[in-house]
């Protein structure tokens, strides 16, 4: 089951680089709702992407309206610190995405109102104001894959790339 991230009006480019190269290395589909902060073309968003690009399904929308036109029948659920319930309560089905918002805002609050049965949280200390997007991003993808037991990825290292020392058991 692949997952969706989805991405609103993404700001800074090494952020969208290192959630590409998460996508990437996980199978999860990345949707980018515009205005993004920041050029395609981005020395930086390329630079941080390494070359998983031409590996990940990126879907892009020209508002927040013409996503939503678009996947009529997703399951969405919104990431925000704002919200009471922990992602750990999150039910995965086939046609979920998990949508977060952009760096300095955040996702739009009459968004957050009006879904608010589907906002979902990372659980922080009281006075941290929030995590990295990345981050974020990277926790919630590796956790819907825990729960579906790591189904399609490599679980286990190479020995072959390992230093001869580090590669012999004891």
């Amino acid at each position: 089951m692949p997952i969706n991230i989805v991405l609103h009006e993404p700001e800074i480019p090494q952020n969208t680089g290192n959630i590409v190269r998460t996508c990437a290395a996980t199978g999860a589909n990345l949707h980018l709702i515009e205005p993004l902060g920041f050029s395609i073309d981005d020395r930086y968003l390329k630079r941080a992407g390494l070359d998983y690009w031409e590996s990940v399904k990126i879907s892009r929308y020209i508002s927040l309206e013409d996503f939503f036109d678009k996947n009529k029948k997703a399951t969405i659920y919104y990431v925000t610190t704002k919200a009471k319930k922990n992602y750990t309560k999150t039910r995965v089905s086939e046609n979920c995405f998990f949508m977060f918002g952009k760096e300095t805002k955040g996702l739009p609050e009459e968004l957050l109102i009006k879904n608010y049965s589907k906002c979902i949280r990372i659980p922080m200390l009281s006075g941290a104001r929030s995590l990295n997007l990345s981050n974020s991003v990277a926790i919630i993808i590796y956790d819907v894959l825990r729960r579906d037991g790591f189904k399609g990825l490599k679980e286990i290292g190479t020995p072959d790339h390992f230093p001869k020392n580090l590669s012999q058991s004891r």
